[in-house]
């Protein structure tokens, strides 16, 4: 999910009542929430698609989710004992307890990837003892609905904690809405298009969430490089590119070896498909996120290699 989105369910646990645990409990749950995202700084020396077969995987895994607490934990101590000394640490501030930054900072970082967890992307829960990726297919990356539940909880928390009135019940309640919606959704994608008839028998099945609409979703279903998809006003699966354009499927197991572009696509590709290029060469994509006017992010441009049109059956 978005860092929005993790920012503020760590708030939410900070307003459930977890912040009276300790104090600088609420930056151990806010930051914690976000920690595993630190694998982001690939971008400074990845290029290309390599950075899909990097996100999302070691920073997302146990022995992550044990040790970066342990940091941030050691890191808000230090500070907290810094500002002792310096005479700046803020008078209302309760008494800071190591072990309860540690475990509030577990608690951030462990809400991570399950959020993560909830879309179609992929996330790498067991790296590094396993590099399989799991899907939940459950929610878009950025949903406006759980940030809409999220927000309006911590706003009507702090507001009643200012008042002096019960401020815990507000974000327990949308703790307890947001888990709700995420439950519904979980719902709808299970069951979701198999009233259907996919276009080849043992196909795979993608249950793809859209934007701004909670309880709609794409259907994807195919195989590697024969991927359809289907549209809640639909009534016959459609191919994700005109079959003129559409590709064979090259072999790459020399390719792989030395294009670190191509390797890491495929790596993370979880519906990918081969297309061309207005020069005659391939493009890939994944059916997940397929925007050909964005090329190069979830795209790997392969100019040595030349399209072969599909046979079709």
């Amino acid at each position: 999910m978005d860092n929005l989105t993790h920012s503020i369910v760590g708030a939410v646990l900070g307003q459930a009542g977890l912040k009276r645990t300790t104090g600088l409990a609420s930056p151990a749950l806010i930051i914690g929430a976000n920690l595993p995202d630190v694998d982001a700084a690939c971008f400074f020396w990845l290029e290309g698609t390599e950075h899909l077969a990097f996100r999302r995987g070691i920073t997302h895994g146990p022995p992550a989710l044990v040790l970066l607490p342990l940091i941030l934990a050691g890191l808000l101590w230090g500070f907290d004992r810094w500002q002792t000394k310096r005479g700046i640490r803020p008078e209302g501030r309760l008494p800071v307890r190591f072990g309860w930054l540690y475990g509030l900072a577990f608690i951030g970082c462990l809400a991570h990837p399950a959020l993560d967890w909830l879309n179609v992307y992929g996330i790498r829960l067991l790296e590094p003892f396993s590099s399989q990726w799991f899907y939940g297919d459950t929610l878009f990356i950025i949903d406006v609905w759980l940030w809409a539940v999220l927000i309006a909880s911590v706003w009507w928390s702090r507001r009643r904690e200012k008042a002096g009135a019960d401020w815990v019940r507000p974000a327990r309640v949308g703790i307890a809405v947001g888990l709700a919606y995420i439950g519904m959704n979980g719902l709808v994608s299970a069951t979701h298009g198999y009233h259907s008839t996919s276009r080849q028998p043992g196909a795979a099945e993608i249950s793809s969430p859209l934007p701004f609409l909670p309880f709609a979703r794409e259907e994807i279903s195919g195989s590697r490089n024969e991927w359809y998809y289907l549209h809640d006003s639909a009534e016959a699966w459609v191919p994700f590119v005109k079959p003129e354009d559409r590709c064979e499927w090259p072999d790459f197991t020399e390719a792989r070896r030395t294009n670190t572009q191509l390797d890491a696509f495929l790596f993370w590709s979880r519906a990918p498909f081969a297309t061309s290029a207005p020069d005659g060469s391939v493009i890939l994509y994944d059916a997940r996120f397929y925007d050909p006017r964005a090329r190069g992010r979830f795209s790997v441009a392969l100019p040595d290699v030349r399209c072969e049109e599909l046979t079709l059956p």
